[in-house]
């Protein structure tokens, strides 16, 4: 069998090398395999930032003990997993904690103004760069080194921007079914097509709506319970500061972020991986394809729709230890970490951050 490549460095110090595809898997079914890669100790440990007297929530994952790629005395790489809208980072505490064992990443999900019990910033002071800015506060509250951002929709978009003002700080881009670019804003469903004429505006929001409505069923793909358990909380939170978050919908609405993506793209030092779930109707199927063309970075379709990594928090896990697209982005990530940490001179950093109660 043909050898790949596998993360670490020769005896010798040449080019990393791959073992074969089946030393990749454990024994047993493909099934028994994912369940033993994500069977973890690892918990996410909430905390609380103040900022300007304001509330910003996060959670960090605890395995503090983590390394580098290279072993001992090295950084850990660190991972942003950024929210969409209407969501908030507890949502994502069960990819995170399967990320952080599988991968040996520390992990941070942070819940951004107005979403997850954090509070909101003042209207006039909404951005795209000043939500990407909470994710630096974040960070540098914990320790973190270079990560890399998972965004999801609106959180696409949050780690384009930040990506675009700290290429430094970013190890990596994975892009979830995301509205960086506006294609997602043109609605092409019956609804548009039926009512477009009469009212363009209305039917684009309605059938933006019904969208949305569609996908929720696909949460309930996996394991129901613990899906409901995750997703309850912040949603809860969320309805009770609805008012509050609609600058950041209006925001969302004027979005266009094709110049920093392209940008990212062409210089090719920040490693892009983008997933879409081929169910997704919020941001359907032109917005992915827009997406690659200005990226040019092919899209990785998964079984799913807009919030595939909800129902399925295994999914990312699978895709980047499984999938061949998803193991040559980790080889590029790990690259890139080696170049900044040789950069920065500071072969043992990476601050384990403070210790916080853990919270089940």
């Amino acid at each position: 069998m043909t050898d790949t490549t596998h993360p670490g460095s020769t005896p010798d110090g040449g080019r990393p090398r791959r073992r074969p595809l089946v030393e990749r898997l454990p024994a047993g079914t493909f099934a028994q395999a994912i369940r033993r890669s994500v069977k973890s100790e690892v918990r996410m440990v909430p905390g609380v930032v103040s900022v300007d007297g304001r509330r910003l929530q996060f959670a960090v994952s605890d395995n503090e003990r983590a390394t580098g790629p290279d072993g001992p005395g090295t950084p850990p790489i660190w991972a942003i997993n950024v929210h969409g809208y209407f969501a908030g980072g507890g949502m994502y505490w069960r990819e995170s904690v399967r990320l952080a064992e599988a991968l040996g990443w520390r992990v941070i999900t942070p819940s951004l103004p107005g979403f997850g019990g954090s509070a909101p910033l003042r209207w006039d002071a909404v951005s795209m760069s000043a939500l990407a800015e909470q994710l630096t506060i974040i960070a540098d509250h914990v320790g973190a080194g270079p990560a890399v951002l998972l965004g999801h929709s609106m959180g696409g978009a949050v780690a384009v921007q930040y990506a675009t003002e700290h290429p430094e700080r970013t190890l990596g881009i994975i892009y979830r079914d995301g509205v960086a670019t506006p294609a997602w804003k043109k609605r092409t469903g019956l609804i548009t097509a039926v009512w477009g004429p009469l009212a363009p505006d209305l039917a684009a929001m309605v059938d933006l709506v019904v969208s949305v409505a569609v996908d929720v069923p696909d949460l309930f793909a996996g394991r129901m319970y613990s899906t409901v358990r995750s997703v309850l909380p912040d949603t809860r939170r969320n309805i009770r500061t609805v008012s509050q978050t609609m600058p950041v919908g209006n925001m969302l609405m004027a979005v266009d972020q094709r110049d920093e993506v392209r940008a990212i793209g062409q210089r090719g030092e920040i490693p892009v991986l983008p997933i879409w779930g081929v169910f997704d109707r919020v941001a359907h199927r032109a917005t992915a394809e827009e997406f690659e063309e200005v990226s040019g970075s092919k899209i990785l379709w998964v079984p799913g729709g807009h919030s595939w990594m909800l129902a399925r928090p295994q999914g990312q896990v699978e895709v980047l230890r499984y999938l061949d697209r998803g193991y040559d982005y980790l080889e590029a990530v790990e690259a890139r970490w080696r170049r900044l940490v040789e950069r920065s001179g500071r072969p043992g950093s990476g601050a384990a951050g403070p210790r916080m109660r853990v919270v089940s």
